[in-house]
């Protein structure tokens, strides 16, 4: 069985000089209800008065399920507009630092957009 696996980098898309060795890059993502700790690569509160968080370059890569790690991730759902009846196109798994449980995430509502109009 093979699962999607997703890698935040700290890269932004113009650092980017080749393609990776395995999956894809991907970029211009939103994050909305957190945003990403750039020392620690993971979830962390949203600052005040910042509703949305412009998400660095995603490496998208499929591995057999018994190498997809998943521990200490929160299965961030990502939908294509704000309107986010049932548009989900694809789960991202995003860190989380270990004082904060996937809980605290889900009941924030966390999610990512393709386009934020």
């Amino acid at each position: 069985k093979t699962k999607i696996v997703t890698e935040v980098t700290k890269k932004q898309v113009d650092q980017i000089e080749a393609p990776p060795r395995d999956g894809a890059y991907i970029h211009g993502l939103t994050l909305e209800g957190a945003r990403i700790d750039e020392k620690a690569n993971a979830l962390e509160d949203s600052r005040p008065k910042e509703l949305f968080y412009k998400m660095p370059v995603i490496q998208v890569k499929a591995v057999t399920a018994d190498k997809a790690d998943m521990r200490d991730v929160y299965q961030c759902p990502v939908y294509v507009t704000e309107c986010r009846f049932r548009q989900e196109v694809f789960t991202a798994q995003l860190k989380f630092k270990k004082d904060h449980g996937e809980l605290k995430w889900i009941l924030a509502g966390v999610c990512m957009f393709l386009d934020v109009e």
